[in-house]
């Protein structure tokens, strides 16, 4: 448990240049509270307490104004940077070592029963205000520009931005459209 936790601090304080210290982190980062509250509410949710692990991702919302549904599925070290306005999806799959900026959302887009949210592989940065919406796949190594809306799936070592996204880097070369 220690060492999950210890984990999660360090991945904080290498991707933030402003962390000063674990204990600040740990008592003060909205986005390191929200997340570990999803922990306590997913194994809730896995053990068939939804009541309970509702309660408690809305009672971390109310606190932090990050909602992750407990149902999600979020890897290791997620990284929620000044996270005011985060939304993650019931059916919503986090990978590795993730990066989310304020006002992200990871949702659907309400015509979808069952997977319904996306998935996201490892090492993906979304940017502020960005929407990631429907049950689509954005591959690892992926960024996506701030206040883009990605609806199509986006294949691996690319970079996004837009509305509605475009890819305009493929594994580090820059892609141009075809006229």
């Amino acid at each position: 448990m220690f060492s999950k936790l210890k984990a999660e601090l360090d991945a904080v304080m290498a991707r933030d240049p402003a962390a000063r210290s674990r204990a600040e982190v740990y008592f003060l980062y909205s986005g390191f509270k929200a997340v570990r509250s999803y922990r306590k509410a997913n194994w809730f949710f896995r053990h068939n307490m939804k009541f309970i692990a509702r309660y408690i991702s809305q009672r971390a919302r109310r606190k932090t104004g990050i909602e992750i549904h407990p149902g999600a599925t979020i890897g290791k070290n997620l990284f929620i940077d000044h996270g005011m306005g985060v939304v993650i999806g019931e059916t919503t799959i986090v990978g590795d070592n993730c990066v989310l900026y304020q006002g992200v959302t990871l949702g659907g887009t309400g015509n979808e029963t069952g997977k319904r949210h996306p998935t996201l592989g490892n090492n993906v940065t979304v940017g502020t205000g960005a929407k990631v919406l429907g049950n689509i796949r954005i591959g690892n190594n992926v960024k996506i520009g701030g206040n883009s809306v990605v609806v199509k799936d986006v294949p691996d070592n690319c970079t996004v931005v837009g509305v509605p996204g475009r890819i305009i880097k493929r594994n580090g070369c820059r892609v141009f459209e075809e006229s």
